[in-house]
């Protein structure tokens, strides 16, 4: 592991759907990286660009976080061992460790009125940093997929979407109401998933008024990951896709979520972005998501491309991304609160679309090849490392 310069200093990392596969394998693998039982493979931060960053380190992050399951971690964490996705030592050997910071976690508000359950929110972050004495906290959201938020004439204010929440009306879907949530406590914000989360511009100006950074959208892990390399390919090969027909099977919680109509029609439409994107046009074919039951935690994809080249040559790509979601998403999950944390302390606000390395349909950023991508963030570490300019937030 490279010996990071820390200046950032204890750090909260706040997870709404806490008790859910991808959490609970972020904080197996930082109890485990703590205390020297597992190395850092996944982890972007943990290349050189980002040695001098200033990044607060693995053993620096205090986990706490929000759900409405009550499945402990422990319990979570032995089942996603018997699936295959985490190492079974791990498990055992972290089993009081997982206990103790099982203590941070508390039940998702849910009292029927919006404004209430975002100050409970608040204060429950409120209050996770001062026990911990933490510098700064970021939440990020990695809960269930949500349909995507109906249009309302709130969303376009601050103020009006403050007197909205006031009065109890239920104009925010949950992840948006985090966001609010996060940004009124002081807090950095990330969505992992393809909710609505912080993008919407009521909740732009919150974080300019705040002064607190946010980033999202959609963890960028399997098949998209893929895209994001090979369709650059044919751009610059001058290679016409004809096109792009995609198949993803995956089980467990995120399988089952996806079931429902509204959720895989925003997943689906996250995984598409970065061929219209990148390509200029979007290909004929589709993504299609399937809930396979049997493949667990597991998930896998067929890409089938077909393309014409000199002369009118007609051409075809195929491929399989086999691989284990919340072990791909689990090191990003640390990675994003790292950066955030410290683009916070260094006085950075509103989008971060320096970070749209990590995600399927970022914020701010039109470029989504990932050389593109991986450059930016480079330079995004470059500037963390840099002296400060800003006075710290």
């Amino acid at each position: 592991m490279p010996a990071h310069k820390t200046d950032t200093g204890r750090t909260g990392v706040w997870l709404v759907g806490a008790r859910g596969s991808v959490a609970t394998t972020t904080v197996v693998g930082a109890l485990a990286i703590r205390a020297g039982l597992a190395g850092t493979g996944g982890m972007v931060t943990e290349l050189e660009p980002f040695a001098e960053a200033g990044l607060p380190g693995v053993d620096e992050l205090v986990f706490g976080g929000h759900d409405v399951a009550e499945v402990p971690w422990g319990k979570k964490a032995e089942a996603l061992a018997e699936a295959g996705v985490l190492p079974a030592r791990l498990v055992q050997a972290l089993a009081g460790d997982l206990a103790e910071a099982e203590r941070e976690l508390r039940p998702a508000p849910a009292s029927g009125h919006a404004g209430r359950d975002a100050e409970l929110i608040a204060a429950d972050l409120a209050s996770f940093a001062e026990r911990h004495d933490l510098e700064r906290v970021v939440v990020v959201h990695v809960a269930s997929t949500e349909p995507a938020a109906a249009s309302h004439p709130a969303h376009q204010n601050v103020d009006t979407l403050a007197a909205a929440l006031k009065k109890g009306e239920a104009v925010l879907p949950a992840s948006s109401l985090y966001a609010w949530a996060a940004m009124s406590a002081g807090c950095g914000f990330v969505d992992f998933t393809p909710s609505t989360g912080a993008r919407l511009p009521a909740l732009a100006q919150l974080a300019e008024r705040q002064r607190v950074p946010s980033a999202g959208r959609d963890g960028k892990t399997g098949e998209t990951l893929v895209k994001s390399v090979l369709a650059p390919m044919f751009a610059c090969r001058n290679l016409r896709v004809g096109s792009w027909s995609s198949v993803n099977l995956l089980g467990g919680g995120d399988g089952a979520t996806l079931a429902e109509p509204g959720a895989n029609a925003s997943k689906t439409a996250s995984k598409a972005e970065v061929l219209q994107a990148t390509l200029g046009y979007l290909p004929e074919g589709g993504v299609r998501i399937d809930e396979v039951p049997d493949l667990g935690d597991a998930k896998t994809a067929w890409d089938l491309v077909t393309f014409t080249g000199f002369l009118g040559a007609r051409m075809r790509l195929d491929f399989t991304w086999s691989g284990i979601d919340s072990a791909l998403a689990g090191p990003l999950v640390l990675d994003l609160a790292r950066l955030t944390a410290r683009a916070h302390q260094r006085g950075r606000t509103g989008a971060l679309d320096d970070l749209a390395f990590f995600f399927k349909d970022p914020h701010g950023h039109a470029a989504h090849d990932l050389s593109s991508q991986w450059q930016r963030l480079c330079h995004f570490a470059t500037d963390l490392a840099a002296p400060a300019t800003v006075p710290a937030a």
